[in-house]
């Protein structure tokens, strides 16, 4: 199928692979108050307080979650050394953070959010039809010889390019599920293996993302024995992530920073299928409003969201509809149709999406780690472009305009979030830096 973009600013650059800024014409004031939207606000409230009820069971099933009283956080840094580097030392891009979720505990990345959420509350619903958590039990019985003989005669399915893969088998190994990962072509060996070792049953497909989500669907569908985690449709995992919103917030506001009309956020999300960009993008909102300007950031052959989109199509539309390759070495990017769920939540309430080069991404990965010691994926580095293209792209200050931001932005706060990077192997790790220094003129 081939799909004629609209005319777009950005379009041309889009289709020739080129970084580019697309500003979303759908964006409504108190967006997340849209009716049409299949959610509601108060469920991240309700996602706050499972992930309060579930943290006595992560404690004891991941000795690491001690020091945090089994919650799953990452730091807030001010990347005072990095913005110097990135080339933002200026007071015109106010202050800039990144949001640590490379270095989140149990799976090492964003997923953990979700893919460890979706298993626990699986898991606790299960318990709970059997008769094994009764209520006002101790939901650590969950971590006990009858629970793990029940989980053990199930299995928890998924489709992924690999860190939504090693967040949900990980969660499924600790309470004793049986665990598939259906990996795309995409995937890393490294997390392969990783996930191996922890005795998950690894299927590897000779193709994208899109057909190893279809392969886990239909076999959890054929059996009732298996939990498939839908990446492109679940709730459970969004507002899994959504949570994180609370989190950065508390954060923001230890830091002394202000949100509000005049004192605007920025921030920059990595995008795959959408689900732990939309989650945390849906929780900012519900708390900021219309003072956090949410956009998604895409590798130039793999922009699903932005092509689909900008496209205004009710079918969902993928790149290579429109030419594009989805060839990218940000394994966890390498996604040609975006989540249809998220794409219709974020209609409303999603800023833009911007999309950037594979060499930057490398560049940027060494930069993090000479200059602020933050070990990074390539695919987790891709927010470090936000700021430029907000502040001085031709998008940029048409968006600035737009929204009366013009003279704000000495005020603003920038988010970038790193979504992986903790679990990258030694000799892996060793092989993105040399390739970034290579790249640094």
């Amino acid at each position: 199928m081939s799909v004629q973009l609209p005319n777009d600013p950005a379009r041309d650059d889009v289709l020739a692979g080129r970084p580019a800024l697309w500003l979303n014409p759908n964006l409504k004031a108190n967006g997340i108050a849209d009716p049409s939207l299949p959610i509601r606000s108060t469920q991240v409230k309700e996602a706050e307080e499972n992930w309060q009820m579930l943290a006595p069971l992560l404690e004891s099933c991941f000795p690491e979650l001690r020091a945090s009283k089994g919650r799953i956080q990452s730091k807030l840094i001010e990347a005072e050394d990095l913005r110097g580097a990135l080339g933002y030392g200026t007071s015109q891009y106010g202050r800039v953070f990144v949001k640590a979720d490379g270095d989140l505990p149990v799976a090492g990345s964003i997923k953990a959010r979700g893919g460890v959420y979706e298993v626990f509350m699986h898991a606790k619903k299960m318990a709970e039809r059997r008769g094994i958590l009764t209520p006002g039990a101790d939901i650590t019985v969950l971590a006990g010889d009858q629970a793990r003989a029940l989980f053990n005669q199930h299995t928890i399915a998924v489709g992924s390019t690999g860190n939504l893969g090693l967040s949900v088998g990980i969660a499924a190994r600790a309470l004793g599920f049986r665990a598939v990962v259906h990996m795309s072509s995409d995937a890393k060996q490294w997390k392969v293996d990783r996930l191996t070792r922890l005795g998950v049953d690894v299927v590897q497909h000779k193709a994208d993302y899109t057909t190893a989500v279809e392969h886990a669907r239909i076999s959890a569908e054929a059996d009732p024995t298996i939990y498939f985690v839908d990446d492109e449709r679940s709730q459970v995992l969004f507002f899994g992530y959504s949570a994180a919103a609370t989190e950065l917030a508390a954060q923001l506001k230890d830091q002394g920073v202000t949100i509000d009309e005049d004192h605007p956020l920025f921030i920059y999300l990595p995008c795959g299928i959408g689900g732990a960009p939309g989650g945390a993008a849906y929780g900012l909102k519900a708390i900021f409003g219309d003072a956090a300007h949410a956009f998604f950031v895409e590798p130039v052959q793999s922009p699903s969201a932005l092509v689909h989109m900008m496209s205004g199509s009710n079918n969902l539309v993928s790149v290579y509809d429109v030419g594009l390759t989805n060839r990218t070495e940000a394994d966890g990017m390498a996604v040609a149709r975006m989540s249809e769920f998220v794409a219709n939540v974020m209609k409303p309430m999603l800023s833009g999406v911007f999309t950037v080069d594979d060499d930057d991404l490398f560049r940027w990965l060494w930069k993090a780690q000479i200059v602020q010691k933050m070990r990074l994926e390539p695919s987790a580095t891709a927010g470090f472009g936000g700021p430029e293209f907000i502040v001085n792209s031709v998008q940029g200050r048409a968006y600035q305009k737009a929204h009366g931001l013009s003279n704000k932005l000495a005020q603003a706060t920038h988010v970038i979030w790193t979504t992986g990077g903790a679990f990258v192997p030694e000799e892996q790790f060793k092989e993105f830096m040399a390739r970034g220094a290579s790249l640094i003129k």
